[in-house]
């Protein structure tokens, strides 16, 4: 048996993203006589798979790896059985990612959490009814630039910030952590900002992230165009989320491109994140560059250009004290799994150990050992 599939030939598969780059990837597939589609939602070793016959039930026993990170997860294009080859029907493959939304679990053993898969756009929400939260924000950009996608920062509840002053000046807060990218304060309740931001996820995949009680659901119900997902308030005391979204689930927009709507988010850890961090940063990364040394650490050295930038006001301190800690934490956790960068974390420690005992040496007596 043998199955082919042309662009015109299924609007369903077109609806979910497929293009004649995923056709290719999935040619030798084909010849076996498996069938493409997209993964709409995942659920204990089971699939709903969007298909040129619809929305079938797949189970993922065949491709179910040791490493979290390659998973089957929502967004993924996969090779399924054809109807009435096997029952259950069978992921036999999915097809290598284009991009991939990956953090690290909150588990002690740092493995690697894939929650998206081969999106395009990144949503980050983010509720004005709780006071803003810059680092957060920082580490959503740092994963959302690290996986591939162009994110985008909206300000969910709008409506609550009726001083048009205010909201501009939260806007400028969030701009200056997040260079390159849009800031889109909108409100589900006055449509403030809903147009703008449905013309930014038309057309390709698009991952709504963001804690609980950020807005997620009732932006994807909005989105959608229909009551997709349930909606609970969020508490009042302190503006959190009761996880009303326990899956990942993806849809298809009314005006193109699909959306994945995620659980909220407790934690929010990097997974080799480097040059995320670097791109949410670039102010400092620019700055770097003129530093007299090129391996300049920004601490005491003479003639740092981003110490200087502190000095003159034009470097929030704050900033260089993030990306410090979001860099520290990415190299802790990629060092786990890297022997070589293990080490050569217990050399840097051992030379500022080093330093450090020779200049209270110096400091005491006057004169370097």
């Amino acid at each position: 048996m043998s199955f082919s599939l042309s662009l015109d030939s299924s609007s369903l598969l077109d609806a979910h993203g497929w293009d004649s780059g995923w056709a290719a990837d999935f040619a030798p597939y084909a010849a076996q006589g498996l069938i493409p589609g997209r993964v709409v939602r995942v659920d204990r070793g089971q699939c709903d798979v969007a298909t040129a016959e619809g929305i079938v039930r797949a189970d993922t026993a065949f491709v179910t790896p040791h490493d979290p990170l390659r998973v089957v997860c929502t967004g993924d294009w996969a090779a399924v059985d054809p109807e009435g080859v096997s029952d259950p029907r069978y992921v036999r493959a999915c097809l290598p990612r284009r991009t991939a939304f990956a953090r690290s679990t909150s588990s002690k053993r740092s493995e690697g959490q894939i929650l998206a898969a081969n999106v395009d756009h990144a949503v980050i929400t983010v509720s004005l009814a709780v006071e803003l939260d810059l680092g957060r924000i920082e580490r959503f950009l740092a994963l959302a630039w690290e996986s591939g996608a162009q994110p985008t920062v909206v300000l969910s509840k709008a409506d609550l910030v009726p001083d048009p002053v205010g909201l501009s000046y939260l806007v400028e807060d969030v701009e200056t952590v997040a260079p390159g990218v849009q800031v889109l304060p909108v409100s589900s309740t006055t449509g403030e900002g809903l147009d703008v931001l449905s013309a930014t996820v038309a057309g390709g995949t698009t991952v709504l992230l963001g804690v609980s009680g950020a807005g997620k659901s009732t932006l994807a119900n909005v989105l959608v165009g229909q009551d997709v997902m349930t909606v609970q308030a969020a508490r009042d005391i302190d503006g959190k989320g009761r996880h009303t979204t326990t899956t990942r689930n993806l849809f298809v927009l009314p005006g193109g491109g699909v959306l994945i709507d995620t659980p909220g988010l407790r934690g929010v850890g990097l997974w080799d994140a480097e040059t995320g961090v670097g791109q949410v940063f670039s102010e400092i990364e620019e700055l770097a560059a003129e530093c007299r040394f090129p391996d300049c650490a920004h601490e005491a050295e003479p003639g740092c250009a981003v110490l200087a930038a502190i000095d003159d006001g034009t470097l929030p301190v704050r900033r260089l004290e993030s990306f410090r800690k979001l860099l520290r934490e990415n190299q802790r956790l990629v060092a786990k799994t890297d022997a070589r960068l293990r080490n050569e974390i217990r050399k840097d420690w051992k030379r500022k150990g080093d330093a450090g005992r020779a200049a209270g040496e110096f400091k005491r007596s006057g004169r370097l050992r």
